[in-house]
């Protein structure tokens, strides 16, 4: 849509003629059930050139988006841009057009020393201190994943033998001093000091900056939702490594595939809820 266009709807819920939506800019039949998640627009491609067939969709600001089938799902990926605000918008809107298991594709920075730069680590929760969950509901509700989904991606990565890990993340609304880095000219402030610290003693395996908002608005809304970020830094051992985010990729789009065969046999059984031995000769 041009941007000169006159855009004339309705001010709470902004939806031109066709289901368009505000920032995304798709419309009905744009978006798939199935929705991967990259923050970074170019990811957008990187996804969809994996795919059996893809379509061009939209871009518009930091939301790049494609459509198209994956081992005979159908399956859209739509890039968030960095941080909880616009992803809550893509999550919105991309729910709002038929999407119902969404999955986050990322990188994070891994905070055990254990997990080795390259690993992929799939989130099965996350710490809320992404700055807009909290706009939605109370902080102490939970960011959770869609335990189908989260099996799905351990699936995928096993399938595909890609070294993973599972556990929690911490989601985080600035790069820099929301995750315990100093800012401009090494600003800092008392309480950065042990805040990495404090988050590994307790578990938490990495930060990244948007998987809590997800988490919580799929709770909060009834749909599916996972996450899987390949990890570029490991900083108990100050290391830095821009690379492997195809790993997270590959396991996302095999995850994908790996539900719609579970989905289906889910709708044959008339199963309301998946357990493992369920699709156990599922192939």
């Amino acid at each position: 849509m041009s941007e000169n266009k006159v855009w004339k709807s309705e001010a709470e819920k902004p939806v031109m003629e066709g289901g368009l939506q505000y920032h995304i800019r798709c419309g009905n039949g744009d978006v798939e059930r199935y929705c991967l998640l990259p923050g970074d627009p170019e990811r957008s491609d990187m996804i969809a050139d994996m795919w059996d067939e893809k379509r061009f969709v939209a871009n518009y600001r930091e939301h790049r988006t494609f459509s198209g089938k994956i081992g005979g799902a159908g399956i859209t990926v739509c890039s968030t841009g960095a941080g909880s605000g616009s992803t809550t918008s893509a999550i919105e809107e991309v729910i709002a057009l038929g999407a119902d298991t969404l999955i986050r594709v990322g990188s994070c920075g891994a905070i055990q020393e254990y997990i080795d730069c390259g690993d992929v680590i799939i989130h099965s929760g996350a710490v809320r201190h992404d700055g807009s969950s909290n706009l939605y509901v109370d902080q102490a509700y939970p960011a959770f994943a869609d335990y189908m989904v989260t099996a799905a991606l351990v699936e995928a990565a096993e399938q595909l033998d890609i070294p993973y890990h599972i556990g929690v993340s911490c989601s985080t609304g600035s790069w820099y001093c929301g995750q315990g880095r100093p800012g401009y000219n090494n600003y800092t402030q008392s309480f950065f000091e042990h805040k990495v610290e404090d988050l590994r003693k307790a578990g938490v395996m990495n930060f990244e900056m948007e998987t809590s908002a997800l988490f919580t608005l799929c709770g909060l809304y009834g749909k599916r939702a996972g996450s899987v970020c390949t990890a570029f830094a490991n900083r108990k051992k100050d290391q830095f490594q821009y690379g492997g985010i195809e790993r997270s990729i590959q396991v996302a789009n095999r995850a994908v595939e790996i539900l719609y065969k579970w989905d289906q046999e889910m709708a044959r059984t008339g199963k309301k809820h998946w357990y493992p031995s369920l699709t156990k000769d599922v192939k």
